[in-house]
């Protein structure tokens, strides 16, 4: 009896905890979100600049680990950083955030380098840290970089929580990685996978989104300082995560999100016109989506591109769409990558060798050519099951430089990082 009394205070008490860490967090003033910084990319002045342009690349080189959830942003000059994690399988131990950087004067990427660890998240945070994943990279209007990545100290990613580390030398040095504090509630359930967006006044609007007791996203708003001031509900309910946001003006923006219901298989759309603080009901477009990543970014007409994979089933193709910005009109500019088999079938170990030969050869790029013979020698569970091969092109994220240049990363069969780039003249003649 005393037993089963001491539980109950101990139940009562951690209730009282939490509802008053509810009851603060919820009390702060109301904020009002400063508008987008919106900015229009400068027209290349070269003679070059209307000539169409579309090239793929691989970022990472490293054969023996389980590559996935890239992101990639553009630097001054023309060159790229990208990160993505890394380790012998998603959810290990020995996962790593690594990184690449992209010569635009070379158009090679260079060797990839360890951004951070395990080790290193919790020297910095200071907390038990089992797993890592879902790095975000993004160069703000100040010059400033800034790397939002999950990680997870119990359980499963559904009780993540995410750290940030901030370079002010363009990536060369960064500080040792931070906690957000985006919950009352032991600060757990918060991921992020989509850019940023920045604001007029050097604030930040994380997009985010949550798995534990649900899946809905929210927009997180941040000081310039990367300080948590307040979030904002974009959906409700147990079906919508990784919102992606593209702005359109100073105040309005589009949301779109990966449904992860039965109902519908498309991908869903919000929208805010007071800069992120409200957003409306989330409704379904005409893309279908198999719960996946997409990436969607702003075109010079304001209109939208957006990668996914469009398929009610599978991720062995990846699309690239193009639409107007009331969402309404869409249609297809290229297939990114797809599996020959229309239903994604799997392949024999020979077969899919020499296809993906090919499909390594047209897009290594003279520094990642001589990883051939080592990387289809060695295709492993990751690629190959006993019941064949498959193909999967998965979580794109997208970047635009100031130079108009559109940038697109995303998981080459678990393999490599992909990078595609194209300009508007490109686009232009594909639509």
């Amino acid at each position: 009896m005393r037993a089963l009394s001491f539980r109950l205070k101990f139940v009562v008490a951690a209730l009282a905890v939490s509802l008053i860490f509810i009851a603060a967090w919820r009390s702060h003033p109301e904020h009002v979100l400063a508008p987008f910084a919106v900015e229009t990319p400068a027209v290349q002045a070269s003679a070059n600049a209307a000539e169409p342009m579309y090239s793929s690349r691989f970022v990472s080189s490293e054969l023996d680990d389980f590559v996935h959830s890239s992101s990639v942003t553009a630097l001054p000059g023309g060159d790229l950083m990208a990160v993505w994690f890394a380790g012998s399988r998603e959810g290990a131990a020995d996962v790593q955030i690594r990184t690449a950087r992209y010569n635009a004067k070379t158009a090679e990427w260079g060797a990839e380098q360890v951004l951070a660890t395990r080790e290193s998240t919790v020297a910095g945070t200071q907390r038990y840290i089992r797993k890592l994943g879902n790095p975000v990279i993004a160069l703000a209007p100040d010059q400033r970089l800034w790397m939002f990545y999950v990680s997870v100290s119990v359980g499963g990613w559904a009780t993540s929580a995410i750290n940030v580390m901030v370079s002010d030398d363009l990536g060369r040095n960064w500080t040792a990685p931070r906690q957000l504090i985006t919950s009352p509630f032991f600060n757990i359930s918060t991921l992020v996978r989509a850019a940023p967006v920045f604001h007029a006044d050097g604030s930040i609007g994380l997009p985010v989104y949550h798995e534990f007791m649900g899946k809905f996203a929210e927009y997180l708003y941040l000081s310039a300082d990367g300080a948590v001031i307040d979030k904002f509900r974009i959906s409700r309910g147990k079906h919508s995560l990784q919102p992606t946001i593209v702005p359109q003006d100073e105040r309005r923006a589009v949301a779109m999100l990966r449904y992860a219901g039965e109902t519908h298989h498309k991908v869903l759309a919000s929208r805010t016109e007071d800069a992120g603080q409200t957003w409306s009901e989330p409704y379904p477009l005409e893309p279908a989506n198999p719960n996946s990543s997409l990436a969607a970014v702003g075109t010079a007409d304001d209109g939208l591109l957006v990668a996914l994979n469009d398929l009610r089933d599978g991720r062995f193709k990846l699309s690239l769409y193009g639409t107007d910005a009331n969402l309404s009109a869409w249609r297809n500019v290229i297939e990114l990558d797809q599996s020959p088999d229309p239903l994604g079938q799997p392949f024999s170990p020979e077969a899919y060798k020499a296809i993906i030969g090919e499909g390594f050869r047209a897009s290594s790029g003279a520094q990642r050519l001589p990883l051939e013979q080592r990387f289809l020698s060695n295709l492993d569970y990751r690629v190959c099951k006993p019941a064949g091969c498959e193909f999967e092109y998965e979580y794109p994220y997208f970047s635009r430089g100031s130079d108009g240049l559109y940038h697109l990363v995303y998981s080459w069969n678990n393999t490599f990082i992909k990078h595609v780039s194209f300009n508007d003249a490109w686009l232009a003649e594909r639509l």
